[in-house]
C-alpha cells in the first residue's frame, strides 16, 4: 500500500454499518476502501437479532437470499413481560418482513462479499493507527501499511471506535450498564425453529432464538449486581437465569450446547458527537444503547440507508457535504432518541417497577396496544405514541386502587416524572451540541468489575 494512493471514500469496520455503507457508496459510483482489523469471517458480541425493518433493508443489498439459505425466517414471538404474555404468530403480516438472526461470524462474512460484488476495495487484518489531516480536516488514514487518502472517512468500527477516539468525539447522555449478558449456543434444542423469545422476569432479562447452522442462541440478562457470580461461573448463571422462564429451560434442557459462554459486562450507552470536517461515525461508533431491546443491527442498517445517500448525493462539495453530514447527525438522534430511553428502560436492573406492571398489563391484554409494541420494536412507532399519557393514568388509577404498598406506588410514580425530566434536559444540552463547541461528558463509572477467563466477551471496535 503506497502513501499516495487515493479513494472518494475510507470506511473503517467492516462489520455490519461498515460493509452494506460500502457497498451502496460503491453503487452510487464512488471509489470506496474498507478496512478492519480483523480477518474475516469473524465474531463479535451481538443480539444478532435482526428486526423486520433491518431485514428489509438486507433485502435491498441483495443478501437476503443467501441469509434464508441458512436460516428460517422468524415469523412467531413470544414476549413475557413479568407474568404476561403476548403472542405474534405473524411477523411478516404485522410488520411487512420476517425476523431473522444470524450469528455474526455468519452474518458480517455475507455482508462483506456483497461489499467486494459491488466493487469496494476491501482491506481486512489492517489496522488503523491514524488520521490524515489538512487544514483541520480529516483527509484520510494512516496504517502500518501506510497512508490511504480520502476526501472523507467513515469510522463504523464498533463501541470502542479508534476514528472517535482520533478526532475527539466527545459523548453525551451516557447510561451505565443495568445488566451482564450471558449467551451461548445449543444444538437439538427442542424449540420451534421460527420462534424467537423475548422478555423480563423478576430480575432476570431474556433472549431466545433459533440462528445458522440448526443452533438456538438463548441469553440471560441479570442485573448487573450478579457479575460477580456470572464472570466466576458463567455455565452456572445462565443455567439458573434459565429456570426463571420454564418454557426456555425446558426446550434447551436435552440441548447440548457449543462452543463457550459467552459474557459482555463492560459496556455503557451514548450518543457521541458524530460529524465534523472530512469524518463521520456510524453504527456502534457513534450510538450505542441497551441491548437489551436487540435493536444494534436494524439501527445501523436504517442510519447507513440515510447516510449513503447523504454522501454520494453531495460528494465533491465539501461544505455542503459537511452541513448536510451535520443533519444527517442531527436525524439520527432525533431517529434513536425514544428507542435509547426505552431500550434503557427495558434493562433496568431490579424488578419491573409496580407501575410499569400495571401499563405492561394493559398492554399485553389489548391486541392493538400489543400490535404498538411489535412495531415499536421495529421502529415504525415511537414509545410515547404506544405508553401515552391517558394510557399512563388509566394505569395509575387501577394502580392506586390495587395496590396495598401505595407509599411504594407513589414513590415510583415520583422516580418516573424524575426521569422523564432528567432525560429532557438531556436532550436540550444534545440540541447544543450539534450546534458548536460543549464540555466532554465523560461515560459514567460503571459497578466495578472483575477479570474474567476465556468466556468474557469484550464489545469489538471492528464494527458495530
Amino acid at each position: 500500500m503506497s502513501g499516495g494512493e487515493r479513494f472518494d471514500v475510507v470506511v473503517v469496520g467492516a462489520r455490519c454499518a461498515g460493509s452494506p455503507l460500502a457497498t451502496l457508496l460503491a453503487r452510487s459510483g464512488l471509489r470506496v476502501c474498507l478496512l478492519d482489523q480483523a480477518r474475516f469471517p469473524s465474531d463479535t458480541p451481538s443480539t444478532h437479532g435482526i428486526q423486520p425493518a433491518g431485514v428489509q433493508i438486507l433485502d435491498g443489498l441483495g443478501v437476503t437470499e443467501s441469509l434464508v439459505g441458512i436460516v428460517t425466517p422468524i415469523e412467531r414471538a413470544t414476549i413475557a413481560l413479568g407474568e404476561s404474555r403476548i403472542e405474534f404468530e405473524r411477523i411478516s403480516a404485522t410488520l411487512g418482513a420476517p425476523m431473522l438472526n444470524v450469528r455474526r461470524v455468519t452474518l458480517d462474512a455475507l455482508l462483506l462479499e456483497a461489499a467486494a460484488a459491488a466493487g469496494v476495495e476491501i482491506r481486512t487484518g489492517t489496522r488503523v493507527i491514524g488520521l490524515l489531516e489538512d487544514a483541520g480536516r480529516v483527509c484520510g488514514v494512516r496504517t502500518k501499511a501506510g497512508a490511504v487518502r480520502s476526501s472523507l472517512v467513515v469510522g463504523a468500527d464498533g463501541l470502542r471506535s479508534s476514528v472517535a477516539r482520533m478526532v475527539g468525539a466527545e459523548e453525551y447522555a451516557p447510561t451505565v450498564p443495568g445488566r451482564v449478558f450471558v449467551w451461548g449456543y445449543f444444538e437439538g434444542a427442542d424449540m420451534a425453529a421460527d420462534r424467537v423469545w423475548l422478555g423480563k422476569i423478576g430480575d432476570h432479562g431474556f433472549l431466545g432464538s433459533p440462528t445458522d447452522s440448526g443452533l438456538f442462541m438463548a441469553a440471560v440478562a441479570p442485573s448487573v449486581r450478579y457479575q460477580h457470580a456470572v464472570l466466576a461461573d458463567p455455565t452456572t448463571s445462565h443455567r439458573e437465569g434459565l429456570a426463571h422462564w420454564p418454557e426456555l429451560a425446558d426446550g434447551l434442557a436435552g440441548a447440548r450446547r457449543v462452543g463457550p459462554m459467552r459474557v459482555m459486562p463492560r459496556w455503557h450507552g451514548y450518543f457521541r458527537r458524530s460529524a465534523g470536517p472530512g469524518w463521520v461515525l456510524v453504527g456502534d461508533a457513534g450510538h450505542f444503547k441497551d441491548p437489551t431491546a436487540g435493536q444494534g443491527i436494524s439501527d445501523a442498517l436504517r442510519q447507513i440507508s440515510a447516510l449513503a445517500p447523504a454522501i454520494s448525493n453531495h460528494f465533491g462539495h465539501p461544505a455542503r457535504l459537511e452541513q448536510v453530514l451535520r443533519e444527517w447527525w442531527s436525524w439520527r438522534d432525533r431517529d434513536a432518541w425514544q428507542m435509547y430511553w426505552f431500550a434503557h428502560d427495558m434493562g433496568a436492573p431490579g424488578p419491573t417497577p409496580r407501575l410499569v406492571q400495571h401499563i405492561q398489563s394493559r398492554i399485553a391484554a389489548d391486541p392493538h396496544l400489543s400490535t404498538g409494541l411489535a412495531r415499536v420494536l421495529n421502529h415504525q412507532l415511537t414509545p410515547s405514541k404506544l405508553i401515552t399519557p391517558a394510557l399512563a393514568a388509566r394505569a395509575v388509577a387501577t394502580a392506586l386502587i390495587t395496590e396495598p404498598a401505595r407509599a411504594d406506588l407513589l414513590r415510583d410514580i415520583a422516580a418516573l416524572g424524575r426521569d422523564q425530566l432528567r432525560r429532557a434536559r438531556q436532550r436540550h444540552h444534545a440540541g447544543r451540541a450539534r450546534n458548536g463547541p460543549f464540555r466532554t461528558t465523560k461515560p459514567p463509572t460503571p459497578a466495578p468489575v472483575i477479570t474474567a477467563g476465556p468466556h468474557e466477551t469484550e464489545p469489538s471496535n471492528s464494527g458495530t
